[in-house]
């Protein structure tokens, strides 16, 4: 099967997801082209049957803004036609959705009728979607859509509250690779990090107002006061500033690293204990499934598609947004003894392997599949289709 895949090429996770599908499609045998701006950041080097075509925009002086949708739709055109590519799958409503239908109306003048799969995030449906600028096109752009699904039965929800829509949402979940993420012994790595033995917390993230980094610190001020502690801040974002001006106001510097932007964080989570995310929203998690899958337990907010990832008093411990006295306290309970932490992290891997990538690729594979058999054409004639 010839796939074509659009996302965002960023370290957030709908590129992510995008990406890693993307590449267990391509170990199967299918051909997988990626649509987009800029080489997703996990697509690093080369792997067989995966193409990338960027997507470039003109700077004319008569735009103030580029025409980075018009300059997509082009380019769908462009390689679906040339790579006779079977179906497309966009990722994120918000444009790529609208993009989407815009590129499958122009190739239908030709004869060619292209299905669309959409999958919904997060952000497009509870932030980008909420805003009635772009509710509109929302609403359309999934409607329009040959088959759409969603990453959590929370995000599905949601969107059926949010908007008038028509097509069935189809819940495929998250998955992790569990041939990248596990746990591993790395001893020098873990002590140059805590020389003395202190446990590890870590947090990935875009630093955004959403992810409420400030809460992470003050989780682990409340820890570090209890239990030796050292906190890795991974990711960087809008609010690094704010987080770093907390981090001197609260003297705790010297037990806090802001590593950045990384893009083997599986070696990180590796040699961490717990796993902090305080998120006021979360469609899915996917930061945290990654830490579970190398058996780190998680605190987190009981937000979004979070409580259908970490089980509360099992995997970790769920709190209201906000809440870092009670995130302190749970985290305390998690890492007090050897005996508790690992109680935990035998339940976060096992958790973790209900999203094993062998389990959840057959479902993309078996939807697409549904898709090409049943999507239609104006005239209600189905596509032709060996698959």
């Amino acid at each position: 099967m010839k796939i074509g895949i659009v996302c965002y090429p960023t370290y957030g996770g709908s590129g992510v997801l995008a990406t890693e599908l993307g590449l267990g499609l391509a170990k199967k045998g299918h051909e997988v082209h990626f649509i987009t701006y800029r080489r997703p950041a996990r697509l690093g080097h080369f792997h067989e049957n995966v193409f990338y075509h960027e997507v470039t925009n003109e700077d004319y002086p008569l735009f103030e803004y580029p025409p980075y949708d018009t300059a997509l739709a082009s380019k769908l055109v462009d390689v679906i036609r040339y790579e006779k590519l079977d179906i497309l799958h966009v990722h994120y409503a918000i444009p790529h959705a609208a993009v989407a239908y815009m590129a499958k109306k122009i190739l239908l003048q030709e004869g060619k009728y292209i299905p669309v799969v959409t999958t919904l995030h997060g952000t497009d449906i509870t932030l980008v979607g909420a805003n009635e600028t772009f509710s509109p096109v929302v609403a359309f752009s999934i409607n329009k859509s040959d088959g759409v699904t969603a990453v959590s039965e929370s995000l599905k929800q949601q969107t059926l509250d949010s908007f008038e829509i028509t097509k069935d949402i189809r819940v495929i979940y998250n998955f992790i690779d569990f041939t990248r993420f596990r746990k591993s012994d790395k001893d020098h790595f873990k002590k140059a990090i805590a020389p003395d033995g202190e446990r590890i917390l870590t947090h990935v993230s875009n630093f955004r107002k959403v992810k409420r980094v400030e809460d992470v610190i003050q989780v682990f001020k409340r820890v570090n006061e209890v239990i030796p502690s050292k906190l890795l801040l991974i990711g960087d974002g809008p609010e690094r500033h704010n987080a770093e001006m907390l981090c001197r106001k609260l003297e705790l510097c010297a037990e806090i690293r802001f590593l950045g932007k990384q893009d083997a964080i599986e070696e990180l989570l590796a040699v961490s204990d717990l796993f902090v995310m305080p998120s006021e929203n979360e469609s899915f998690g996917l930061a945290a499934l990654e830490a579970m899958a190398c058996e780190v337990p998680v605190i987190s907010t009981k937000v979004g598609g979070l409580p259908e990832v970490n089980l509360h008093g099992k995997t970790g411990y769920l709190s209201e947004v906000g809440d870092v006295e009670d995130m302190g306290r749970n985290a305390i309970e998690i890492i007090k003894s050897e005996e508790s932490l690992q109680k935990f992290r035998k339940n976060a891997i096992e958790q973790a392997k209900r999203f094993d990538l062998d389990k959840i690729l057959p479902e993309y594979e078996s939807y697409y599949e549904e898709i090409l058999r049943t999507a239609v054409h104006p005239d209600k004639r189905p596509v032709d289709s060996p698959y």
